[in-house]
């Protein structure tokens, strides 16, 4: 017992996670067969990745204050380095697989025009050089038959770099932070952020080239907030937390734009009502019945199915503008892709990331003891 720390496991932020990572997938089908932005009936579901900042701020306090504290008892104390090992074997085979999917969807697409891509649009070298770039989570030059993307072999990347940096900051110095040294931290990044959304109109941004700076202020206020609330113990208990909480984010996303007043809307969600979700969804912690098993499996769905979704997404939109096919064939095919993406981010957990990180961790970590609950994203 020395040798293991004991701590709920929020099961509810699971589900949440879950839901914000099922939510983002449907946005960006949506967001191919609407083509207009303020048409998207997801029209806020980019705030999902602000979501995704704040759990991961309020779960690593929660997984690892403890253990990298000075005071921690030598048999459970974890130093700088076990840390970061640990988040490596938790995201890190992720980001291989989903280059190496993002990659073949690249060569592979049927849909991008008669001649090869590499030779005539990009060399053989830069794609390489891409996708080296890649697999270390860096942004890259942009490749053809993107968006213009940090991240153009698999953009929801962008989130993991920022994820990356996150990790760094707690790592390095987050842990040490005070209370009140967090909460200037949050007032600070609450600015920015409020300043940011104002300027670009929304949030839905940081994840181009043209607009990479915003993706640091996008990470700032909800990782430092969700650290502070962890800190803070601020938890209050709701009813049936899943169901409502998962419907207030599905609400948040879904509700039309607001003209010139988008952008602080979008603020406001991240910088209140987020924290409030966290909050009211850390009352309690093992859930029975079949809510809890929701809220497990699409806990652990969540990561994958978040990284690995986009090289689909290219493919269906290329499929889209070039065969223009019939509203109801729209439909179809993208009822099955949403179905299928699930599908396959259940056979990647199962068969790939669950096993790999298991053997990782027994090769790594030896410190005996089961790992805590870490949370993905994510992104996930």
């Amino acid at each position: 017992m020395a040798n293991k720390i004991e701590r709920p496991h929020f099961e509810v932020l699971d589900g949440l996670r879950g839901t914000a990572a099922l939510s983002v997938l449907l946005f960006h089908i949506l967001e191919i067969t609407t083509g207009d932005p303020a048409h998207n009936p997801l029209r806020h579901a980019n705030l999902a990745v602000d979501f995704f900042f704040a759990l991961s701020g309020f779960v690593l306090g929660h997984a690892y204050d403890a253990r990298l504290s000075a005071t921690a008892a030598p048999g459970l104390r974890l130093g700088v380095k076990g840390f970061f090992i640990r988040r490596l074997i938790r995201l890190h085979p992720m980001v291989i697989l989903s280059m190496s999917i993002g990659l073949l969807s690249f060569l592979l697409d049927p849909y991008v025009g008669s001649r090869p891509v590499v030779g005539t649009q990009i060399s053989a070298g830069m794609l390489a050089m891409v996708f080296v770039l890649s697999l270390l989570l860096l942004p890259s030059p942009v490749l053809p038959y993107r968006f213009g993307e940090t991240h153009s072999l698999d953009p929801p990347a962008w989130t993991l770099f920022q994820e990356y940096l996150a990790n760094l900051f707690y790592g390095l110095l987050g842990r040490r932070l005070s209370i009140r040294s967090l909460g200037i931290l949050c007032v600070i990044a609450a600015i920015a952020l409020i300043m940011t959304a104002q300027h670009f109109g929304n949030l839905s941004t940081g994840w181009a080239w043209s607009n990479f700076w915003a993706a640091f202020v996008r990470l700032a206020y909800p990782f430092c907030a969700g650290l502070l609330l962890y800190r803070l113990n601020i938890r209050r208990s709701l009813p049936h937390s899943y169901l409502w909480l998962s419907l207030l984010l599905v609400v948040l996303f879904t509700e039309p734009a607001f003209g010139r007043f988008d952008g602080l809307y979008e603020a406001l969600c991240v910088i209140v009502i987020f924290p409030l979700t966290i909050c009211l969804g850390t009352g309690q912690s093992r859930l029975d019945g079949l809510t809890g098993a929701v809220c497990r499996l699409s806990g652990r769905l969540s990561y994958p199915l978040y990284i690995i979704h986009y090289p689909a997404i290219y493919v269906f939109a290329h499929w889209l503008w070039k065969t223009h096919p019939s509203p109801a064939r729209v439909w179809q095919v993208s009822a099955l892709l949403y179905i299928g993406v699930i599908c396959v981010a259940w056979l990647v957990l199962k068969y790939y990331d669950e096993p790999l990180r298991a053997y990782l961790t027994r090769k790594l970590t030896p410190s005996p003891g089961k790992p805590a609950p870490i949370g993905a994203l994510p992104s996930q």
